[in-house]
């Protein structure tokens, strides 16, 4: 549970991989609601919120358009601050495609 280690939330979001006894405990014990759907072989499935799971697309859709943009972005940004730039100025344009 390394990648949780620290950081404090009310939910965790995950795909049907994570759904470990060991991850799904070790979340609950941080006071998370974990938002992991059951994988189809287990017998009991187990309740979860399908509403954030649902909404969790829009996130990976985002980082999909700044991997697309990646390369164009480093292409004429050296140094780490215009890259930075680059990345803020995607983020304002996927915004604007999205509204």
């Amino acid at each position: 549970m390394a990648l949780i280690e620290g950081i404090e939330a009310e939910r965790l979001l995950a795909d049907k991989e994570y759904d470990r006894d060991a991850v799904v405990q070790g979340v609950l014990e941080r006071g998370m609601n974990p938002v992991i759907p059951p994988g189809r072989k287990w017998r009991e499935q187990r309740e979860y919120d399908r509403y954030p799971y649902r909404l969790r697309h829009l996130v990976e859709s985002g980082f999909c358009e700044f991997k697309v943009w990646r390369g164009k972005a480093t292409r004429y940004a050296k140094k780490v601050s215009l890259y930075l730039a680059n990345c803020h100025i995607r983020a304002i344009l996927i915004r604007a495609k999205i509204i």
